[in-house]
Formats: structure tokens, C-alpha cells, sequence
């Protein structure tokens, strides 16, 4: 076998802001792992917010490239790479390869019922104006669900937008660590009356200890403060849902079995991504088919996107092509 690693940028339509930062082009890492005619392909986003940069994740794989060229399987991979954005290039690389191998739809493999059509999902609305938000929320308007970004600005006139512009749509709120517990305290009753149904991820991770001893009214996600199983012990009796991503798990592998054993101790779940390909898309689309909430819509702001990519449109995500992943 031999592994080649690439990194690629790929510029947004327009900025995408959240409350730490503007994204204006997101960089990828792109694993290929070639035996014979087949290759198998992975992508990862790594982040600045947990030290990762495209080199260092290459970095990581070249350490481990002589490992993977002489056969390594996803469940050795997992003590040769800690959870992040390089396992989970090589992980979802390993799944794309031995499904062309044997001929196995990655569902086959996996011993999952392959969804039979599209399945619903929400799109996302970045820090905006109001009036940006309305306009968003209006091209949204066909989800069931709408995710809203937040800081600590315009919290209700930005949720009241939303309804303007998507009058049928739910609303959930990701803050991404911008509150404090008093502000989500003031924030939870008001958003409860104004119809949101779920707040992802409204302390910093590390400083949200104190949710141990507060019944919120409207049930908490936890997104930067779940990575993989490890974190399950700490989130039980703060969150209620966990949001899944492969960037922090380390790939679909971690993935799947983070959700088999977060739904046996109650929680709800919900499959999320980094902005990214539909590469990363559809590795993501096979968790999402196991989780009650399915934010996918990674792709849909980039300028370009792969060949086949898949489709979110409508309210919902289409299934991805098998020329694409899997």
C-alpha cells in the first residue's frame, strides 16, 4: 500500500462567523491510500482551537505513514493517533479503501441499514446582521430546523429574526462557548418562550462544571466539550445531547461507537461537521442516519466542491454517491 497526503484550501461563497471567529476559506488535509487499482480517501479540517494546522496533522500521518504502507487496521490506528482531525483522514481513508476492495457498500460493512432516501437535516445561519439573518433564515426556510449562531450580542432580536424569516422552521442556538452560566441562565428562560428547542454548547469547555446543578429549560448539547467516550463520564448530568463530529472523534470508527455508547446512557444525539467537503460530508452522513439531529451542511458555503458532491437542499441531505466515499 502506499499513502499520499495532501493539504488544499477551499475558499466560502462569503465570510462564515461564529463567536470566535470568521472563516473565510477553510484548509484540509486529503488522505489517499492506494493498494493496487483501489484508493481509498479521507479528509480532515483541522482547527486552530485545538492546535491543530495542516502541517501538523501531515506531520502526523508521515509519522505513521511506514505503519499504514504495511497494513495497520482502523482499530490499531486508533493507539497510533490521538482523537482529531489527522485520524480521522486516515480512519475514513482505510473505510473508503476496503469498501472498493471487497465491493461492500461502507453500510454493508458496517451492518447498517443504508437510508432508502434523503434524510432531514438543518442549515446553519453564521453571525449576520439582523437583516442578513432574516434573509438567511428566509433561504433556510424549507428545513424543519434552523441552527443559529450566537454570541453574547443580539441574542433575542437575532432568534427573533430567524422567526421572521423562517416562520415554520425550528430554531436550535450554538454560542460556541461564548456565554457565561449567569448569561445562560438570563438567556434559557426567554428562548424557551420563543420556541427554541435546544442551545449546543453555551459555556466553555472546561468551565461549564457548574451546569451540574442547573435544571436548564431547554435541553444543553455539548459540542467542544465532547470529543470522544472518554468525555461521556464529565458530560453525564450536565448535557443532555452530545454533537458527534469525526474532526474530534478521530474518524467514522470512534464515531459510531461514541454514539452506540452515549445513546446507552441516555443521550440524545446529533451528528455535526466541521465547514468542509462533501468528502467529509459522507462519512458523516452515515452517523448522521443514527442521530435524532443531522447538521451536515458543511459544504453548502464553499465556492467549489468535489466531484459528485452531495446535496442539501429542500430540508434535506441526500445520500452520497459511492464515486465520492464509500
Amino acid at each position: 500500500m502506499k499513502l499520499n497526503v495532501l493539504t488544499e484550501n477551499w475558499p466560502l461563497k462569503k465570510p462564515f462567523v461564529i463567536a470566535r471567529e470568521s472563516i473565510e476559506n477553510v484548509d484540509v488535509i486529503l488522505v489517499e491510500i492506494k493498494d493496487g487499482q483501489f484508493v481509498g480517501r479521507g479528509e480532515g479540517v483541522p482547527q486552530l482551537i485545538y492546535d491543530q494546522t495542516t502541517n501538523s496533522c501531515k506531520k502526523q500521518i508521515d509519522a505513521i505513514k511506514p505503519n499504514i504502507e504495511t497494513g495497520t487496521t482502523r482499530s490499531e490506528l486508533m493507539n497510533l493517533l490521538p482523537p482529531g482531525s489527522a485520524r480521522n483522514a486516515v480512519d475514513c481513508a482505510l473505510w473508503d479503501l476496503e469498501a472498493k476492495k471487497t465491493g461492500r457498500s461502507v453500510w454493508s460493512l458496517l451492518d447498517i441499514a443504508e437510508p432508502r432516501s434523503a434524510i432531514s437535516g438543518d442549515m446553519t445561519i453564521g453571525l449576520e446582521t439582523i437583516e442578513g439573518t432574516i434573509s438567511a433564515a428566509r433561504n433556510a426556510s424549507s428545513f424543519d430546523l434552523v441552527k443559529l449562531k450566537l454570541n453574547e450580542e443580539l441574542v433575542m432580536e437575532r432568534v427573533a429574526a430567524v422567526r421572521i424569516g423562517a416562520p415554520k422552521s425550528g430554531i436550535m442556538v450554538d454560542v460556541n462557548e461564548a456565554w457565561s452560566l449567569d448569561e445562560l441562565k438570563f438567556y434559557a428562560p426567554l428562548l424557551k418562550v420563543a420556541g427554541v428547542v435546544l442551545i449546543e454548547q453555551p459555556l466553555p469547555r472546561g468551565r461549564d462544571w457548574g451546569l451540574i446543578d442547573y435544571d436548564c429549560p431547554i435541553p444543553l448539547a455539548a459540542d467542544e466539550s465532547c470529543f470522544d467516550r472518554m468525555d461521556l463520564d464529565y458530560l453525564t448530568g450536565r448535557y443532555q445531547y452530545v454533537n458527534i463530529k469525526l474532526d474530534k472523534t478521530g474518524g467514522l470508527t470512534e464515531a459510531l461507537a461514541l454514539c452506540r455508547e452515549a445513546r446507552c446512557r441516555g443521550f440524545g444525539l446529533m451528528a455535526g461537521c466541521m465547514v468542509s467537503t462533501s468528502l467529509s460530508m459522507a462519512p458523516g452522513f452515515v452517523l448522521a442516519s443514527q442521530c435524532e439531529y443531522r447538521d451536515l451542511d458543511g459544504a453548502t458555503g464553499l465556492v467549489d466542491d468535489r466531484t459528485h458532491p452531495m446535496k442539501v437542499e429542500a430540508g434535506l441531505i441526500h445520500p452520497f454517491l459511492t464515486t465520492l466515499w464509500g
